[in-house]
């Protein structure tokens, strides 16, 4: 009975509200007119009206630690994964997922307010992605108390909803990484390898717009560090990145040092030739001496 209280509870909290704050985004697009100022006073409204399932009617004006909808779940899921704040580099305060989809939440409405219906879309699309991030965070925390920390029924359950909630988006991206996460955090698993489910969330945050730091690594507050192998992973393009100026600089070293050896051996060359030929380029004062004589 405790894993179907779970699943139903989450399921409601993380799912459904999930959907339908991006269908009132929807309609709001759906009726917005481009390029008109003064006629978007219902896009705008439907707007509001998905920053309000978003949040939830507990939160308050200043977040306060104290709903059960997705503000909440970004900010719980933040402490668990050190990434609240600003920076996203804390285990307090709020979670830097919501500072950022409050930003995009005031995006949007100003797009619709000015009739920049192409934005205010691109804008969900971002919103869409970052929405992902406690989904995927919970999955890899349920996922490891169950394979490291004994989880029972609720834990297997938590672990089965989250998973539900990202699964059809990790598949459009990568069916392979899909299929693993599926088979460790299904309802009636055999067996659960927390590695696993990580590194195929990891294998696809480029494809779902989101990186190492956006999902940050499991944190242990006891011990004030990430639990064993669950640290941030690095992402491809920083280490491309790295990879290439540390190339970029051996090949501007290598071209100088060659110039300069080049340079050397020419001057040094010039310099046997003036000897033979009796006129060396520096002179002793014996020798500037005796020519004057």
């Amino acid at each position: 009975m405790e894993g179907r209280e779970q699943i139903i509870k989450k399921g409601t909290a993380y799912m459904n509200d999930w959907m339908y704050t991006l269908r009132e985004f929807e309609d709001a697009l759906d009726d917005c007119k481009r390029g008109c100022i003064n006629c978007n006073d219902d896009p705008v409204h439907a707007w509001d009206e998905g920053v309000c399932f978003y949040s939830g009617s507990l939160e308050g004006q200043d977040g306060a630690p104290s709903g059960y909808l997705l503000h909440q779940l970004a900010d719980k899921r933040s402490l668990d994964f050190k990434t609240g704040g600003p920076d996203g580099t804390d285990v307090d305060g709020q979670s830097k997922l919501n500072y950022d989809l409050m930003d995009e939440f005031a995006l949007g409405n100003y797009q619709l307010q000015s009739g920049n219906c192409p934005s205010a879309r691109k804008t969900k699309e971002r919103i869409a992605q970052l929405m992902y991030i406690p989904m995927i965070q919970g999955s890899i925390r349920y996922a490891y108390k169950v394979d490291k920390l004994q989880g029972g029924e609720k834990e297997k359950a938590e672990g089965a909803a989250f998973a539900a909630a990202v699964l059809p988006r990790v598949h459009a991206a990568n069916s392979d990484a899909a299929s693993k996460i599926y088979n460790n955090l299904r309802v009636g698993a055999s067996s659960t390898n927390h590695q696993e489910v990580k590194a195929a969330f990891e294998s696809v945050c480029p494809q779902l717009g989101l990186t190492c730091a956006d999902i940050g690594g499991l944190w242990n507050e006891a011990t004030n560090s990430y639990y064993p192998g669950m640290g941030p992973c690095t992402d491809a393009s920083t280490t491309k990145v790295v990879t290439e100026t540390n190339s970029t600089l051996a090949i501007a070293l290598g071209t100088t040092f060659g110039v300069l050896f080049a340079v050397a051996l020419i001057a040094i060359l010039y310099m046997r030739s003036r000897e033979k030929q009796g006129a060396p380029v520096f002179k002793t004062e014996e020798v500037e001496s005796s020519v004057k004589a």
